[in-house]
């Protein structure tokens, strides 16, 4: 009989369980379970024919036995998933932790080598090491290990919306604190202070790296994961989101032999990526590219990146100075925080570098008047600034749920938009899926608005004119703001209202 060759995604999302089943004797034999359906076992075999494995599962457990030739990789892998350490439940994993480890006083001055020994239990080991697996495998950009009077809370940031998820007890706190802390190579002594640090860790074959920071908090440390996995990186600029006509303006700006552009928005809206996929976008073997960033997120082929580093004295404004030297074609700054930063950049920009930098503003309008605060000259900003993208994320409706739906009349109006204006606009929402785990929403996409830099903006810059006064001018020009932007793909049915109202502000 032709025995049926299995593709790795016909093995199961969950373990097929049977009693007293080694891990052990299924590595050895090379099979996993696919399914166990009444007194019949599918499994997928490496050796179809071998009839020792056979046999024995046959004695065993009673069970008749179909085998399917699987790869040898795929099997492996499939066990480690489905069984490894990684595969057991967080709630299963906690409970284990829970009966073998003790409580301890995190206030106290205990013993460092007690605690080093907590964090290196295996029921500890296997807790994080779950939490953050789990995090990766549902595409979290950050975990939050929280302490709290009573209790101790484990969150993740989800498509830029924290998630409570099952949280292990508040007297594994300090254990599980420590590991992360040992996993970074920060100093488990120290509670007093902020830390940070870095993890880099292979899971499913791809390396993520971890940016992990700590603070003292009223009832012990709070620490953050940050999960930069490249795999999430899109280096392809028309897929961020952007609108048409400004995709097309920006191409033409980031061509540009020199001057500065500026990317704004707060912690968390994409901004570093826009950079990112921007520089992938114009690297070619002619130009020379150096950054400076705090930190280095992600690794680009071609490009020199500088980790700024103030503790020895490596500032965005030091580090500017030294590139210059370089002979540098285009420069990244990852952010201008200061003044002296900001002059360098300016001066970089005259002599003759295209210079890319992001400024925590609101807007894009709102950059110009942060420098001209910061203490920038007016005429130094007009003749260097060539344009300032300001963008947000925004929850993308789940494809597999997507319901069309009325609008609510409250959020048209918080739109300013009256019910005959949506009259002819079909709306969507997600009902919620396995998919979205139930959140109606899946994966994110940038809403955008770009100011250019033109002959009135520069009028308006040299009389130092107000956030809201520059905004007007180039409203008069057919600017578009982040909110209407959002609208626009609200109509094409790919976010919410809600989710536009979240993240912009009035127009």
């Amino acid at each position: 009989m032709e025995i049926r060759p299995i593709s790795y995604q016909e093995y199961p999302k969950e373990p097929v369980m049977i009693d007293n089943l080694s891990t052990k004797f299924m590595k050895q034999s090379r099979f996993v379970p696919l399914s166990l359906i009444r007194d019949t076992l599918r499994l997928a075999m490496a050796d179809p024919e071998d009839s020792h494995t056979i046999d024995a599962l046959k004695f065993a457990y009673s069970l008749n036995i179909e085998a399917y030739q699987g790869k040898a990789e795929d099997i492996l892998e499939a066990i480690e998933r489905l069984y490894g350490a990684g595969s057991q439940s967080i709630e299963t994993i906690i409970e284990e932790a829970d009966k073998d480890i003790y409580e301890i006083a995190v206030d106290g001055d205990e013993d460092v080598d007690h605690l080093r020994d907590l964090a290196s239990e295996a029921p500890i080991i296997r807790l994080v090491n779950r939490l953050i697996l789990n995090a990766v495998e549902m595409k979290a950009s950050d975990i939050h290990f929280e302490p709290f009077e009573n209790e101790f809370k484990v969150r993740y940031r989800i498509d830029g919306v924290l998630n409570d998820i099952e949280s292990p007890p508040a007297r594994l706190q300090a254990a599980v604190i420590s590991r992360v802390k040992i996993m970074s190579k920060l100093d488990i002594a120290e509670r007093r202070l902020p830390q940070d640090g870095r993890i880099k860790l292979k899971i499913a074959d791809k390396e993520i790296d971890f940016r992990v920071s700590t603070i003292p908090t009223l009832f012990g440390e709070s620490l953050v994961m940050r999960i930069l996995d490249r795999d999430t990186l899109i280096l392809d600029l028309q897929k961020l989101g952007f609108p048409r006509d400004v995709f097309a303006r920006y191409i033409e700006l980031i061509t540009q032999p020199y001057g500065m552009v500026l990317v704004t928005g707060p912690t968390g809206s994409g901004k570093t990526s826009t950079l990112y996929t921007t520089l992938a976008k114009i690297n070619a073997p002619e130009n020379k590219i150096i950054t400076l960033e705090d930190p280095v997120e992600y690794q680009l082929r071609g490009v020199n990146q500088i980790q700024v580093s103030p503790k020895i004295g490596l500032t965005f404004a030091g580090g500017l100075r030294a590139i210059v030297r370089q002979d540098p074609d285009i420069i990244l700054v990852g952010e201008i925080r200061d003044r002296e930063t900001a002059e360098i950049a300016i001066q970089s920009a005259l002599t003759g570098h295209l210079l890319f930098s992001t400024l925590h503003t609101n807007d894009s309008a709102g950059a110009i008047t942060r420098l001209l605060d910061m203490g920038v000259e007016n005429f130094l900003l007009s003749s260097t600034l060539l344009g300032i993208l300001a963008q947000r994320l925004v929850r993308v409706i789940c494809p597999h749920c997507k319901t069309q739906v009325a609008p609510d009349e409250k959020l048209l109006r918080s739109m300013n938009l009256s019910p005959g204006e949506a009259a002819n606009i079909r709306f969507f929402s997600g009902e919620g899926c396995e998919t979205c785990r139930s959140t109606g929403f899946r994966g994110r996409t940038a809403i955008f608005e770009y100011l250019p830099v033109d002959d009135d903006i520069r009028r308006e810059i040299i009389e130092q004119a107000s956030t809201e006064k520059i905004k007007k001018t180039a409203i008069r020009k057919g600017f578009a703001t982040l909110r209407q932007d959002g609208w626009r793909k609200v109509r094409e049915g790919v976010t919410t209202i809600s989710e536009v109202l979240r993240v912009t502000l009035e127009i």
